[in-house]
């Protein structure tokens, strides 16, 4: 038992095992559709990247940071040279996959034009001519501001910040603190937006 939790590669499979044994107990008692089925793995696997996504930057922003300032100096460099680099690979990443597949999905259901305009296409006169896309056009933009500070502000500075990838190492310790802060600052504002960006996608999915 341990061997096997002590492996987390195999727990992953394990869980997806479950998982698709789920997916036979649906199709035996519910039937199968391909295409409604097709929407729903991809939102599945749509939820299931933000909870890792949403999950990383709350790790960093309710225990890192407010940690970081009571690590004594000697055990620093295991946060920053080890956990941090790998948090931030999963981070980054469960940000590309959630965008990606919210927007497979926005296109699939036919509403990503109407969602990236705020459902603006046709005009000003009856707006919002379907709330939905409205609100889950909010969600969309907010997803992708926090996307964007993900790969184009946070990653870059954090890369600064901590030396990843060993390509900083003569960076000035003025330079490498104003790029800690910057991603910091950057984290914090994404940690603003992640509440109403998830009100506003759980809203669509359930108030209209």
């Amino acid at each position: 038992m341990a061997a096997f939790f002590g492996n987390l590669r195999n727990v992953v499979i394990a869980s997806f095992v479950l998982a698709i044994g789920l997916v036979g107990i649906y199709c035996a008692t519910q039937g199968f559709d391909g295409m409604l089925f097709e929407l729903f793995a991809l939102r599945w696997l749509h939820v299931a990247a933000s909870v890792m996504w949403i999950g990383l930057l709350w790790y960093f922003n309710f225990v890192q940071i407010p940690t970081m300032p009571k690590v004594p100096d000697e055990l620093k460099k295991g946060v920053t040279g080890y956990i941090a680099p790998e948090a931030l690979f999963w981070f980054r990443w469960s940000a590309m996959v959630t965008l990606v597949l919210g927007i497979i999905l926005a296109q699939r259901n036919g509403y990503l034009l109407e969602a990236y305009t705020l459902d603006l296409i046709d005009g000003l006169e009856g707006w919002p001519v379907v709330p939905k896309y409205l609100g889950i056009g909010i969600g969309m933009w907010l997803g992708t501001i926090m996307w964007f500070n993900v790969w184009f502000v946070i990653w870059p500075n954090q890369k600064k910040a901590l030396n990843i990838g060993g390509k900083y190492s003569d960076l000035a310790p003025a330079d490498k603190a104003a790029a800690g802060k910057t991603a910091m600052i950057f984290s914090r504002v994404n940690t603003l937006l992640s509440v109403p960006m998830l009100f506003s996608m759980s809203a669509a999915g359930h108030l209209y």
